[in-house]
């Protein structure tokens, strides 16, 4: 059974808008997800840690059958894949790939949490997700407060 998924992308060292398009091409080549729409790249300020270059930022729609976990590694291995080293939290990347819902499934473990626990407060992770998908942003702004 298919599920749709939605994900948010970041970046800001080396070329970010290139490696926007190489993460979805790579995430879109997975024989078991595939893109189904995408937002358009926003620039924002870091968040966090905010002595560092600003980001591009999107969110797109992925249609899987895989589960929410087994997603989480796909993008984790694309995201290594591409030479992600996580040195710092909130720290500068060449890719970051966050799932931010799966259908709306409320899941917190150790791994994952669903919706993404801090979606709700974030515009660089709301407005790109309000253009694809507007009534799930809503759910997610809805659900936290």
């Amino acid at each position: 059974m298919q599920s749709t998924a939605w994900l948010s992308l970041g970046a800001n060292i080396g070329d970010p808008q290139a490696q926007l398009a190489e993460a979805i091409l790579a995430l879109d080549m997975h024989p078991r997800v595939s893109v189904t729409a995408r937002s358009s790249v926003i620039i924002t300020k870091p968040w966090g840690k905010t002595d560092q270059p600003d980001f591009a930022n999107m969110a797109i729609a992925v249609s899987t059958d895989l589960k929410p976990l087994e997603l989480l590694d796909v993008c984790l291995g694309v995201e290594l894949a591409m030479g992600r080293i996580r040195k710092e939290v909130w720290g500068p990347r060449l890719i970051d790939i966050d799932i931010i819902a799966y259908e709306r499934v409320e899941i917190v473990s150790d791994r994952l949490t669903l919706p993404h626990k801090f979606a709700h407060d974030r515009s660089f992770v709301l407005d790109p997700l309000r253009e694809i998908a507007p009534d799930v942003a809503d759910w997610i702004v809805t659900l936290k407060r």
